[in-house]
């Protein structure tokens, strides 16, 4: 399978990721199988709020010197607070090969590096992240399909392909999570959400925005204006707030959640003990 054909890159965004590039190359050595850029600098061209999606693949766990070093050296080119002035978030994913290669069930991260985490980065060294992330399978699925050699072979010389069964039990096991972050990180859940309902519905995994829309037809007109409002944040068509609009947020959660559990013939134990905590979820009569 070939790359995907690039999109151009503005100087300033391909500077960060060679800056990128040299700091995984400089903490791994050897060990770096290969780097790669995904998501919409690859797919669709870069919102004005996207980050750089870059996944790693090495030889060897990380090492607590490796992890703080790899977070020294993205912290001042990552995000609002960057040394030369205000630059793209980075999120930065790690994997070791034998985790997952050959292909498995839960896939387990080594490593992510996130704006988010910031505030923990700067504080301490961070605890290991080495644990069981079902996100990989939908993450691994992108960068196998869309991932952009930044150093080393294209991605599906060294992925297995993801089956379509654990595609999905992905997409369903990691609802939990985000109907815990709703609050805190709304309008990424609001189009995650969307994306999962595209990817259990049909078995595709596509844009954010491209998701939002597909499912804006499919929803009933009381639940469309929350996502309508994420979709426009996330193109800069608008400036996030959420406060207007708290109470039709949580229904239209609601509302898609039940609609993806009734795409799911055995939902996991966890997702329903999260359904039921959300005692408002209205029944679906009929998937749209």
């Amino acid at each position: 399978m070939a790359d995907r054909p690039s999109i151009p890159l503005d100087e300033r965004t391909q500077v960060q990721l060679d800056h990128v590039v040299q700091v995984v190359r400089r903490v791994l050595d050897d060990d770096v199988v290969g780097v790669w850029l995904y998501g919409s600098a690859v797919v669709d061209g870069l919102r004005p709020a996207s980050d750089l999606d870059v996944f790693v693949m090495t030889r060897r766990p990380m090492e607590p010197a490796d992890r703080r070093a790899l977070i020294d050296g993205l912290l001042p080119i990552s995000g609002a607070r960057a040394a030369t002035g205000p630059a793209r978030p980075i999120e930065l994913t790690v994997v070791v090969q034998s985790e997952v290669r050959p292909w498995r069930y839960p896939p387990t991260m080594d490593f992510l590096y996130g704006e988010w985490l910031r505030t923990e980065f700067e504080r301490s060294d961070p605890p290991s992240t080495a644990r069981p992330n079902p996100d990989l399978a939908i993450l691994i699925t992108i960068v196998r399909r869309d991932g952009r050699s930044l150093l080393g072979p294209p991605p599906a010389a060294v992925f297995d392909p993801v089956p379509g069964a654990d595609l999905q039990r992905a997409s369903l096991d990691v609802i939990p999570g985000l109907l815990a972050d709703l609050e805190s990180d709304t309008g990424n859940v609001l189009l995650t959400l969307a994306r999962i309902w595209v990817t259990v519905g049909n078995g595709e995994i596509g844009s954010k925005d491209g998701a939002a829309d597909w499912v804006l037809k499919r929803l009933p007109e009381e639940h469309r204006a929350v996502l309508a409002r994420a979709r426009a944040i996330y193109l800069g068509d608008e400036t996030e707030r959420w406060d207007d609009v708290l109470p039709l947020v949580q229904a239209h959660m609601e509302y898609v959640v039940q609609v993806i559990k009734s795409l799911q013939p055995t939902p996991d134990g966890e997702v329903r003990a999260a359904l039921a905590e959300n005692s408002h979820i209205r029944p679906v009569e009929e998937v749209p």
